[in-house]
């Protein structure tokens, strides 16, 4: 049976739609969410009437990408723990490997704006909770497995992460070799041993929490 006009159009809307929210979440990840929308309709391959007729400001777009992102680091947190052969690992294959997690580093942590924006988003800030509930449950199993050192929790490493990601020039980040070493010195610093004494008591996502709600 050939697909009608209707048929037709609602694919290419699906494709269309597919395609911008995949260019702004390479976009977001390169160089945070304040990039002109020309250049992401450019990325996406599709015009800006186009880009405006689904996203009619940045704000829809930004809630749109992070949801998306949110939801997927939540599962992807998910079956690092069912799949990885230790917490350590698991915190590894997180870090270094979810794409993902570059756009919400980029979106709820380097960036205020966006950050006070999703604050009211009750989709995003569940998501948003639910990743950092299982980043907790990673740091303290493998600080029960004596892998990951004993003074850190899960909102110093989100911050480490954040700030690695910052420092990082707007590029591919995760094609970089420079990007990959700090990932390394990161990684080596976290490792459970007797090293220099952090100051103060440890980060947790109680206390990310609480600066967004002071923020909002």
């Amino acid at each position: 049976m050939v697909a009608g006009p209707e048929v037709k159009l609602r694919a290419d809307a699906r494709r269309n739609l597919g395609q911008i929210l995949a260019a702004a979440r390479t976009v977001f990840a390169e160089t945070g969410p304040d990039v002109p929308m020309e250049e992401i309709a450019r990325r996406a391959g599709v015009g800006v009437g186009t880009l405006y007729r689904r996203f009619p400001d940045r704000e829809a777009l930004v809630r749109a990408v992070a949801r998306e992102s949110l939801s997927d680091v939540a599962a992807e947190a998910r079956r690092a723990v069912e799949e990885s052969s230790s917490a350590w690992a698991a915190l590894v294959r997180l870090l270094r490997h979810s794409r993902q997690l570059h756009v919400l580093a980029q979106l709820t942590l380097l960036s205020s704006r966006t950050r006070e924006m999703l604050c009211d988003d009750a989709e995003a800030r569940r998501s948003y909770r639910e990743v950092l509930t299982t980043l907790r449950e990673i740091v303290n199993a493998a600080q029960r497995e004596g892998t990951l050192r004993d003074d850190v929790g899960a909102g110093d490493i989100a911050v480490v992460f954040s700030l690695l990601l910052k420092q990082t020039p707007a590029t591919h980040t995760s094609d970089l070799p420079a990007l990959e070493r700090a990932f390394g010195l990161m990684l080596d610093g976290l490792r459970a041993r007797t090293g220099t004494p952090l100051p103060g008591r440890p980060i947790t996502e109680e206390d990310l929490l609480a600066e967004e709600t002071r923020g909002s």
